[in-house]
């Protein structure tokens, strides 16, 4: 691959995101962070069914905008006009293709995660792959952070999108298995931090900034121990292999009466297509 005139990727960030499984992407939607801070502030204001609040204990149920919150809800896009402005027009699909190698960009669904200044949890080691009911070597997640983020930044184990066996997947609540009966063999539990053949990524990035990674790549962020929040926006993409896979219990988010058989490509009425 070539660098391309106008392309929002470069030929060698997309190498680095095959290569690495994530890539960091400086600026690529620094135009779109008033708009989706504004959208993060209405869906905050009027959260949906799966809003999650983590306080400083799981079932600490705290106001949004009260430090301390962990706040985190997804699926959203048609609701919040902001999102849906992002992901239809803004350059997300084009650079989900390219990234993918893809000549397809299908929009699966977006996720909002905002720490409060002094929020206690720190989101665990998974990949979303597990979480989803969709599989794929063409898939991406953007993680935009809508303020300057350092301490509490995206940290992603460089390679491990090509494990064999992927990390578990946990309740963020309490740590249990996601799924009673996993149909997957998964690996775990992770110390990156400890174990010197596990290479951590991370960035400090600004407000605008993307971390582009793959659904299958491991990664979590530390607790936010600063005194400003942290905002962070994320749309997921699929490309051309994609597909609906059964697993052995509701995922995340919990799609239901879809009415897709596994080997299908995700419906389009559902998940449009945003890029050809």
């Amino acid at each position: 691959m070539t660098d391309v005139v106008g392309s929002p990727v470069t030929a060698d960030q997309a190498a680095a995101f095959r290569a690495d499984g994530a890539v960091c992407l400086p600026g690529l939607f620094t135009d779109w962070v008033d708009a989706l801070a504004t959208g993060v502030d209405r869906n905050m204001a009027q959260p949906s069914e799966f809003v999650n609040h983590y306080g400083t204990a799981p079932d600490d149920k705290l106001a949004a905008g009260q430090p301390g919150l962990f706040f985190d809800d997804y699926c959203n896009w048609q609701r919040v006009p902001e999102f849906e402005q992002f992901v239809t027009e803004s350059v997300a699909a084009r650079a989900a293709a390219e990234l993918m190698q893809s000549t397809t960009a299908q929009f699966f669904h977006d996720h909002v995660l905002v720490k409060e200044a002094t929020a206690a949890m720190a989101t665990p080691w998974h990949s979303d792959s597990p979480y989803y009911f969709v599989e794929g070597t063409q898939t991406v997640s953007f993680w935009v952070p809508l303020d300057p983020v350092d301490d509490a930044t995206l940290r992603l184990i460089r390679g491990s999108h090509l494990w064999h066996a992927q990390t578990a997947p946990v309740s963020w609540v309490d740590g249990s298995s996601f799924y009673d009966e996993p149909g997957e063999r998964f690996r775990g539990p992770l110390d990156p931090d400890t174990d010197p053949h596990l290479d951590v990524l991370e960035w400090a990035m600004a407000p605008g900034d993307a971390v582009a990674f793959d659904f299958r790549t491991t990664h979590g962020a530390r607790a936010n121990a600063g005194e400003q929040r942290r905002r962070a926006f994320s749309t997921r993409w699929v490309g051309d292999d994609a597909r609906y896979v059964a697993r052995s219990g509701p995922t995340s988010p919990p799609f239901t009466g879809h009415g897709m058989k596994p080997g299908d490509r995700l419906r389009t009425d559902w998940f449009p297509i945003l890029h050809r």
